[in-house]
């Protein structure tokens, strides 16, 4: 669950063009004509009442939105027995489909990442030395994470609510609660914190189906920081003392451990 998330929050801060790009042109549209009655709207009063328009706003955001840095704060809460884990790091995205989240530790060290080129996902535990490798092509991902390959659509795939409760974000901010459309064994409930003034996303808050909380706020965003392709694949032989465990392969058996 702890990588779907990852795959759901970069995902939403990417929206990944169809690979034929053939479809993207057309949601753009949607989006963008959308967005214009939204705007019209937005001019008569200070805020927009309907989450279908806050919706239609992130998404034409993040169409625009080729790559993004940004420092993390993750707050993982165990409902069951009242603990909190608090984790920072850096985050690197990129169309189409790439990302990059270090974890560090007390002396600013890289503890953990995890990286994906678009197709393959690599959980380094670098403590460890113990590398989790998996193939994004063949898994069947929830319609949440379908959204980073550019396939899914938030307004198909959710049903969008403004949570007035003040529970996350700011008074000023739009706090969109997403609950999917097909029920998921990952999550219950998706909450975006979105700036008011621009339409990012500046926290996402994934609810499990357990109950636990997975908080993630971001800071000091950068659309136009140079991003190098080759910081989204984790080269293997450089590693070789690392433990390779790899869940789909062999298909019929267990796990691959090398």
């Amino acid at each position: 669950m702890f990588t779907k998330t990852l795959l759901i929050l970069a995902g939403l801060l990417t929206g990944q063009a169809n690979d034929a790009q053939t479809q993207a042109p057309a949601r753009a549209a949607q989006v963008q004509a959308a967005s214009a009655g939204d705007k019209a709207t937005a001019t008569k009063s200070s805020k927009l009442s309907d989450p279908a328009q806050v919706v239609a706003r992130v998404q034409e955001f993040y169409i625009d939105t080729q790559r993004l840095t940004a420092l993390f704060r993750q707050i993982y809460t165990n409902t069951t027995f009242g603990k909190k884990s608090v984790s920072d790091g850096k985050l690197w995205v990129k169309k189409p489909g790439k990302m990059r989240w270090d974890y560090r530790g007390s002396q600013k060290k890289v503890k953990k990442s995890f990286i994906s080129d678009g197709t393959t996902l690599w959980a380094v535990e670098h403590d460890n030395q113990q590398v989790f490798k998996k193939n994004l092509e063949d898994d069947m991902l929830p319609v949440a994470v379908s959204f980073l390959y550019g396939k899914g659509d938030l307004a198909r795939d959710f049903r969008p609510a403004l949570d007035t409760s003040n529970k996350y974000g700011k008074k000023s901010d739009y706090v969109l609660e997403l609950t999917p459309r097909k029920p998921s064994a990952q999550y219950k409930t998706l909450y975006l914190v979105v700036d008011p003034g621009n339409f990012r996303v500046k926290e996402s808050v994934v609810i499990e189906a357990s109950g636990n909380t997975n908080h993630f706020r971001f800071f000091s965003p950068d659309t136009r920081a140079g991003i190098q392709d080759a910081w989204f694949f984790f080269n293997e032989k450089r590693f070789k003392n690392y433990r390779m465990v790899e869940p789909d392969a062999p298909k019929s058996g267990t796990a691959r451990a090398r």
